[in-house]
């Protein structure tokens, strides 16, 4: 056994585990992780975007279940009632809801797509 440590130490060099950025090097995804105001300004216009399409939607269903108290009102026909509600409303609404999700889904995509992208 040799009496010096010194000897028997080996020094293995490789490439770098972090490589350095480039200057100019951008990443839109460490900019939302790290709160700055372009990342906030992307994860805003996804939450308009997003708003926008609710609101739509929600615009749609005002107009296609808003009147509906007016017509069971004036006709008074019970069975004409619980066939509007089954057969007539409930298709546009899951058509509605149907819409809502892909839209919503295809923001979240743009997004990703901008973000990923660059």
């Amino acid at each position: 056994m040799p009496q010096d440590s010194t000897e028997r130490r080996v020094v293995v060099t490789g490439p770098p585990r972090h490589p350095r950025r480039a200057f100019g090097y951008y990443r839109p995804r460490t900019e939302i992780d790290e709160q700055t105001t372009l990342g906030h300004t992307y994860v805003r216009s996804l939450m308009r975007s997003q708003l926008r399409a609710a609101f739509a939607g929600f615009m749609v269903l005002l107009l296609l279940v808003g009147p509906l108290p007016l017509v069971f009102a004036a006709t008074r026909n019970k069975g004409l009632e619980w066939t509007v509600l089954g057969f007539g409303l409930y298709p546009p609404l899951v058509l509605l809801a149907r819409w809502y999700v892909r839209r919503a889904e295809r923001n979240e995509r743009d997004l990703v797509r901008l973000v990923e992208d660059r």
